[in-house]
């Protein structure tokens, strides 16, 4: 047989193999779509040690336009991750939003001006951060690069073949632009991160976007203006009565995207009328009399509101999963598409780095999609309202829509409910709820007194965090040694756990690169490559040292606090914020799965060492393997 291209498009040799892909080599991950979803998936997986294989049709990154903000829990997460400072650098932060409007018989005046992320909202970033899509992309791809992964561009994904047989591969078929073939990757995970038309959802039986799809349809420009409206810096919504409506929002580089209503009379989904030069005289008419005018247009785009979710995030097996736009639609106007989108992938990929080293069970797994299409859902019905009285102009709908969402919006109000993950707590005190994140809180970080925020000092390595609160650790002491002894042995599940994932990251290891020098991922992986543990005490410095820790808290040195700082907002400690208070015959754990929410939170006396076991190993257990 002679070399060259099989019935099924793929490039062969003599022997008729497919000399690309069908090499017996199979993947632990195959990542459709090199978005921000998809980025942040390769990103975190490589971090845990895990080395996916990326493929996007595109020939390169996003250059302009897209997705444009970061709200205030992406910000959060990319402190954790590191990865904040040049998009803070760079970025433009939005503070407040104004309201125009103008009649037949009232010219565009201003009807409002309010704070975006009131006190309410308890976040440490309360601003929208807003840069576009391909600066996100660059951190992402810059820090894989760092870690030997790169994109495979050109590479269109066409299907995914598969077989019943338990742990086949699935047969990841993708076409090579450059060859004009066909290549197959195996793998034992295949995610969707390609968007609205995702082939991955096509590929999975039985998915279907659910949904409709309104005739709204807007213009996008991001460019430079002239202008003599005065709140160019602000985010606004301006509507004509008679001539639509338009969000403004300023961007990095002196930018400015405006959102421009179109004529819905206008026919088909991008309607041909809908010209850059359509669209800039549809904005200067609703903006009169002001002056608008572009030095420079960097982007334009046309686009079509509809609010869809896809009826399933993964295929029976659970080895197929869709993120993103793939699973979910909806207008842009409310900046959420990228940041759920990479709340997505974030929220699978430390799942998948604890299926991939085969340390979870079939149940953890499962989470995915019982917590991701809920929070999809809740993203379509919350969008559906804003999208209306956006399109209606009507300015107090659309506040009072922005303030019953807030939470929502900002991301610190988006919560799971009750799994084998999340675990009520029966009586609940203070403010921390499982299946939430953590609020902001200041403590002292014991080993060199610096002032830290807790619920970013620890930084994010794919690991659960274990907090013990408490108030005095010398009354404890006895209650600490027996939990302690208990957790670091084989007769607990964390115990169990903890030396199957010592074994699986000697044998996957994570690449150790530049940053490492700086972040020093070993202060929090000594006791346990699987759990951070934490010890928060209300005792002052002087009266405590390290050594009157247990063994394993020792190791954990760098995350001991002190609890003698007090919030800025509402003038309690942390133990006070989060907990409520816990008394000195008290100790209180909390467990944060690695995504940062709030896993369960337990409560046990002095004597209670023996309860606090049971306890952790009966939440670890429900997904952990034993």
């Amino acid at each position: 047989m002679s070399p060259g291209v099989n019935d099924e498009g793929f490039d062969v040799d003599m022997n008729g193999h497919d000399v690309h892909g069908n090499n017996g080599t199979v993947e632990d991950v195959v990542i459709v779509g090199a978005g921000p979803a998809g980025l942040m998936m390769g990103s975190n997986l490589a971090r845990y040690g895990i080395k996916a294989k990326i493929v996007d049709d595109r020939d390169d990154k996003t250059s302009t336009g897209r997705a444009d903000g970061l709200q205030p829990k992406t910000i959060e997460t990319f402190r954790q991750l590191r990865l904040a400072d040049s998009l803070l650098q760079k970025g433009v932060k939005i503070y407040d939003i104004c309201f125009w409007s103008s009649t037949a018989t009232e010219s565009l005046h201003r009807t409002g001006r309010e704070i975006h992320y009131p006190e309410q909202v308890d976040v440490k970033d309360p601003f929208i951060l807003l840069v576009h899509q391909g600066m996100v992309e660059d951190i992402f791809i810059e820090d894989m690069k760092e870690r030997g992964i790169e994109v495979a561009r050109s590479s269109p994904f066409i299907r995914y073949v598969t077989d019943d047989l338990p742990g086949a591969p699935i047969d990841a078929i993708c076409h090579n632009n450059k060859t004009g073939c066909n290549v197959s990757i195996k793998t034992k995970y295949l995610i969707g991160c390609d968007g609205a038309h995702s082939n991955v959802r096509k590929s999975i039986p039985g998915a279907q976007m659910v949904g409709e799809s309104s005739n709204s349809k807007w213009g996008v420009i991001d460019g430079v203006i002239e202008t003599d409206f005065p709140d160019l810096w602000s985010k606004v919504v301006i509507h004509s009565e008679t001539a639509g409506t338009v969000l403004c929002i300023p961007r990095e580089r002196n930018m400015t995207r405006l959102y421009i209503e179109l004529d819905r009379s206008l026919d088909d989904s991008v309607p041909a009328q809908a010209t850059q030069e359509y669209v800039i005289k549809q904005a200067q008419e609703i903006m009169s009399p002001f002056s608008v005018t572009w030095t420079s247009v960097e982007w334009f785009s046309v686009y079509k509101v509809g609010q869809r979710v896809a009826s399933t995030f993964t295929d029976e097996r659970e080895r197929v999963f869709i993120t993103g736009d793939a699973g979910h639609t909806h207008s842009p106007k409310a900046a959420q598409g990228m940041n759920t989108s990479m709340h997505d992938t974030f929220n699978l990929s430390w799942k998948l780095n604890l299926a991939i080293r085969g340390l979870s069970t079939p149940s953890l797994i499962s989470t995915y999609q019982h917590e991701r299409r809920k929070i999809a859902q809740d993203l379509i019905n919350f969008d559906f309202e804003h999208a209306a009285a956006f399109s209606e102009g009507d300015s107090k709908a659309l506040a009072d829509n922005f303030a019953t969402n807030v939470g929502f919006i900002s991301g610190v109000g988006v919560y799971y409910a009750p799994n084998v993950l999340n675990l009520p707590e029966k009586v609940p005190k203070g403010v921390i709820r499982a299946g939430e994140l953590m609020p902001p809180a200041p403590v002292s970080r014991y080993i060199d007194a610096n002032p830290v925020d807790i619920q970013l000092d620890i930084p994010m390595l794919g690991q659960f965090r274990v907090y013990f609160f408490v108030p005095d650790i010398r009354l404890s002491s006895g209650f600490l040694n027996a939990v302690c002894s208990h957790i670091s042995s084989t007769k607990s599940i964390m115990g169990r756990a903890t030396i199957a994932a010592t074994k699986s990251y000697a044998n996957m290891t994570p690449c150790v690169v530049e940053a490492d020098d700086f972040i020093q991922p070993a202060r929090y992986t000594a006791a346990s490559q699987l759990f951070t543990f934490a010890t928060v005490t209300g005792m002052d410095k002087p009266t405590v040292e390290i050594s009157d820790l247990p063994n394993l808290l020792q190791k954990s040195r760098w995350t001991f606090y002190l609890d003698d700082l007090k919030d800025g907002k509402t003038g309690l400690s942390c133990t006070d914020k989060w907990l409520g208070g816990v008394s000195p015959q008290e100790i209180a754990i909390v467990n944060v799965r690695p995504d940062g929410y709030v896993g369960s939170i337990g409560r046990f006396g002095n004597k209670a060492d023996a309860e606090a076991c049971s306890w952790l190993d009966s939440y670890y257990g429900g997904f952990l393997k034993g």
